[in-house]
């Protein structure tokens, strides 16, 4: 006689499409934390201006503290925000292909390029009187 095991176990689990979800986990981390990192690099630029003019003795107008605060936050922001997104994105999937319902959406990828292309109109918008 056969023993009959009831635990419900799809009947095909294909490790390469888990390990490719957490190729891309780890990529949106990467990513999250690179954007983090540009965002600290943004906030901390005109002081570091500031002590690049007084090392070389030389009088540098720089404006008010002006947005970099503002858009290095915001970039840092967004890094965070895409980390949270991406491990709830991956749990996400890895359930969706356990239960084999995956279908594929580009919705978190949408809002971040948008964000980034937000960002850097400001950026732009922001460094352009300096020019």
């Amino acid at each position: 006689m056969e023993e009959q095991n009831d635990t419900k176990i799809p009947a095909k689990i294909v490790p390469n499409d888990h390990l490719a979800n957490e190729r891309t986990f780890l990529a949106w981390i990467r990513t999250g934390i690179a954007v983090m990192g540009f965002g600290f690099v943004v906030v901390k630029f005109s002081l570091f201006i500031s002590q690049l003019s007084l090392a070389f003795n030389q009088k540098v107008t720089l404006p008010d503290k002006g947005y970099s605060s503002v858009i290095g936050i915001l970039l840092i922001g967004i890094g965070a925000v895409s980390v949270l997104l991406a491990y709830l994105r991956y749990r996400s999937i890895e359930r969706k292909l356990l239960s084999q319902t995956y279908y594929p959406s580009f919705k978190l990828s949408m809002v971040l390029t948008v964000s980034m292309l937000i960002i850097a109109i400001l950026l732009i918008v922001y460094l352009i009187p300096s020019i």
